[in-house]
């Protein structure tokens, strides 16, 4: 079976590889994307031989968050209209969280947004020196759909990322934080990956299987589950509403484009209040 947006390959019986396939738009996920990941993870849930999968972006970059372009063209308004679509980016950002076998995040270039949160979403990630991530969406009056980084990080630099819109954290910092596995040079990415796939494919699958969902288990009795469907509630809120803010960010995509849109929200950051 093939897809548009989405390559997935095996390695060998026991490890797929899943590519997020929109380089001319830094692999940023619009609804059909998302309705074909669901697609390959249906998939590979099918699949019992598979023990391993690795998550990367072809070109530049892993994953940029949804596409902006898109959501200009086509605007929802209202919580009615918001709801599927911000459901639908929910499930695609913890497609990977939810499989049933190890995943592994290959980051290969920018992982922002709901790119950033899908990484965070694998069971483990490494990166490339010069790949930057961060949470953006405030800049531009969005709120977060999958509210990942505070289970992660203390809640200071939780609030400190998610409050500022930082979008340019590096690996190096990424790694110390706990975001990422290990940093690896670019040239040997895919490599790497592969061979912390194999370590994993040795174990058994069984074993494997109920470790992830002992783990994860953890997290829901923690409450995980239940706060980001509450967090997902508020940004359809948040969403449904609107501010002016997002209004006039996408009215420059669709009549400028997304480099002149990203332009005006970095000047407007740095405009002086009042």
């Amino acid at each position: 079976m093939s897809w548009e947006n989405i390559i997935f390959d095996r390695l060998d019986p026991y490890i797929g590889v899943v590519t997020f396939n929109r380089p001319k738009v830094a692999n940023a996920m619009n609804q059909r994307m998302l309705a074909e990941l669901e697609e390959v993870c249906a998939e590979i849930r099918r699949d019992q031989d598979l023990r391993a999968i690795i998550v990367t972006g072809s070109g530049a970059a892993f994953s940029s968050g949804f596409d902006l372009k898109a959501q200009a063209a086509a605007m929802p308004d209202g919580v009615r209209e918001w709801t599927p679509v911000l459901e639908a980016d929910f499930n695609g950002i913890m497609s990977f969280w939810h499989l049933p076998i190890p995943t592994i995040a290959a980051v290969n270039g920018p992982a922002l947004a709901g790119g950033f949160e899908l990484m965070m979403g694998c069971d483990l990630a490494i990166s490339v020196p010069s790949a930057v991530f961060g949470e953006p969406e405030l800049k531009f009056g969005a709120g977060i759909v999958a509210m990942l980084l505070p289970w992660f990080v203390s809640p200071k630099i939780a609030k400190g990322v998610i409050f500022t819109g930082e979008d340019s954290i590096s690996a190096e910092q990424a790694l110390q934080w706990g975001l990422i596995n290990d940093i690896v040079d670019s040239n040997v990415l895919m490599e790497e990956a592969t061979g912390l796939a194999r370590k994993l494919a040795k174990m058994d699958p069984m074993v494997m299987r109920r470790t992830k969902a002992a783990m994860h288990r953890t997290y829901e009795l923690m409450g995980m589950q239940s706060a980001l469907r509450s967090a997902l509630d508020i940004d359809i809120m948040i969403e449904g509403e609107g501010t002016s803010l997002k209004r006039d960010f996408l009215k420059i995509v669709r009549e400028d484009g997304l480099g002149k849109a990203l332009a005006w929200r970095e000047e407007r950051a740095d405009r002086p209040l009042g």
